[in-house]
C-alpha cells in the first residue's frame, strides 16, 4: 500500500516548487540602457535579482521530492522484486517519464536562474550599435512550471503503482526454498 503521508508530503514540495517558479517567472529581471556621463560608454541597469533566489528554491523543493519518492521506492532498481504484471509496467513507464521531466524542469530552473544572474556590464558606445542587455527569456521559469507539474503527477502515479507491484508479490515457492535435510542430520 502506497504511504499517503509521502504522497502528501510529496505534493506538498512540488507544490511550494511549482508557486516559487511562477513567482520567479513574474519576479524575472528586467533592464535598461542608460548612458554615463561621460557619454563614453552605455551600461545596463537592472531591476530586482529576486528571481534567482526564487528558482533556485524551486529546483531545491523539486530535487527534495525527487529524492523522497526514489529513496521510498529504492530508485526502482534495489530491493525485493516486484509483482508481474500491468502495475509493473506501469512502474517502469513512469519511472522513465518522471526522470525525464524531472531533468527538463531542473534544467529550465537552473538555466532560467544562471541567466537571471547574469548582468551585462558596460558596452562602448562606438564599438556596438545596437544595445543589449542580457536578461533571461520569457517563459523559461514557466516552462519549468509547467514540467513541475508534469512530474509531480507522475512521480504520484508511479509510486502508487509502484507499491502496488511491491505489496502483490509473492514467492513462487510457497515453502523454504533450501535444499531439506531434515531427517538426515
Amino acid at each position: 500500500m502506497a504511504s499517503k503521508l509521502l504522497l502528501v508530503l510529496v505534493f506538498i514540495l512540488d507544490l511550494i516548487a511549482f508557486g516559487l517558479a511562477v513567482a520567479a517567472e513574474q519576479r524575472r529581471s528586467t533592464a535598461m540602457v542608460v548612458q554615463d556621463t561621460d557619454k563614453n560608454y552605455d551600461y545596463c541597469v537592472y531591476d530586482s535579482d529576486i528571481s534567482t533566489g526564487l528558482g533556485v528554491g524551486s529546483f531545491l523543493f523539486l530535487l527534495a521530492s525527487q529524492i523522497l519518492i526514489m529513496v521510498a521506492s529504492r530508485c526502482f532498481c534495489c530491493g525485493k522484486s516486484l509483482r508481474p504484471g500491468g502495475a509493473r509496467a506501469w512502474a517502469i513507464l513512469l519511472f522513465i517519464a518522471c526522470w525525464v521531466t524531472f531533468f527538463i524542469a531542473e534544467i529550465c530552473l537552473l538555466a532560467g536562474s544562471v541567466r537571471n544572474a547574469y548582468h551585462t556590464k558596460y558596452r562602448n558606445h562606438f564599438a556596438v550599435e545596437k544595445y543589449s542587455c542580457n536578461t533571461v527569456r520569457k517563459g523559461v521559469f514557466g516552462a519549468g512550471a509547467a514540467f513541475i507539474v508534469f512530474t509531480g503527477i507522475l512521480t504520484e502515479i508511479y509510486y502508487v503503482c509502484y507499491a502496488r507491484a511491491k505489496d502483490g508479490f509473492q514467492a513462487p515457492y510457497g515453502r523454504d526454498t533450501g535444499v531439506g535435510m531434515g531427517t538426515y542430520s
